[in-house]
């Protein structure tokens, strides 16, 4: 009888702790989705509801006003090329240097590997407002403000140690036989790791990868000194633009918001196993 009342409340307990984590999961996406669906909602709505007081939660005077000024604002169009290339080539850049840096740290033996390793990780740590004045010098001196190379070169300081430091982790769980085996085939230390190690922590490239180029795609402070030419600002800079000295159009801001957003959450969506899978791998020894 006693065993049955303990197996009772036992699995009671599971039970309210089970309720427990799903009210708690439904919160957690709820406050997480709801500022995206409530810019949305400021997108789709009259100026008249969108300034009403108190605020309406549903649409209820829909208008596509803000999505038609911001999808044919060729400004507009052309800075979200502008992230695209900033994005893109900040990416590859990474991706090239911090492979090639984090396959030497994972592989070789050297004193102060971890004070290195420390070094690294503290630049993405340094305030990139501090350097705005002596990098604005710098560049224009060599005459790159105003053009993509001078937001590329500063982003790329900045997430080149996070890449680094991700790729780092997949390379060190990558068993060092498979790159001798390569050798013995008569492949040379350079081929081995195009061909045998970057393939195989492909799913640690690709996280790192999609992360850099997120980074890149929402950095603002830079773009925002750096380039003042509208055929070189990206869209950060540009969203704040849909304003005028008296008056801000903040259902166009909202539209231009959920453009630039959206495609990275539904790229994040599509390649989430493999982003999952990127960001796990090595938390567990096998």
């Amino acid at each position: 009888m006693a065993s049955a009342t303990a197996a009772g409340k036992g699995t009671g307990r599971r039970s309210l702790n089970m309720v427990l984590f799903y009210v708690f999961v439904v919160i957690f996406v709820f406050v997480s989705v709801f500022p995206l669906l409530w810019v949305f909602k400021m997108s789709i709505v009259t100026k008249t509801e969108l300034f009403a007081t108190p605020p309406t939660i549903l649409p209820q005077d829909l208008s596509g006003e803000s999505w038609s000024k911001v999808l044919g604002d060729s400004t507009f169009q052309r800075a979200l090329i502008n992230s695209s290339i900033i994005s893109g080539v900040t990416t590859v850049i990474c991706l090239f240097f911090g492979s090639i840096a984090a396959y030497a740290i994972a592989r070789m033996r050297f004193r102060f590997k971890g004070t290195v390793m420390t070094l690294i990780l503290a630049i993405s740590f340094f305030p990139g407002v501090a350097i705005i004045a002596p990098l604005f010098i710098q560049f224009t001196a060599v005459g790159i403000i105003d053009t993509y190379a001078a937001v590329i070169i500063t982003d790329t300081v900045f997430a080149l140690p996070l890449t680094i430091w991700l790729l780092v982790a997949f390379f060190r769980e990558l068993p060092v036989d498979l790159e001798d085996a390569a050798k013995i085939d008569g492949a040379t230390t350079i081929q081995a790791f195009q061909k045998v190690i970057v393939p195989l922590a492909a799913p640690g490239v690709f996280t790192t990868a999609i992360l850099t180029f997120i980074f890149a795609w929402n950095e603002f402070l830079f773009a925002n000194t750096f380039l003042f030419d509208e055929s070189t600002q990206p869209v950060t800079v540009v969203i704040p633009n849909f304003a005028t000295i008296y008056t801000v159009d903040y259902g166009a801001q909202a539209a231009a918001s959920v453009v630039v957003t959206v495609p990275l959450v539904i790229m994040v969506l599509i390649f989430q196993r493999r982003i999952v899978s990127g960001l796990t791998a090595g938390a567990v020894k096998g």
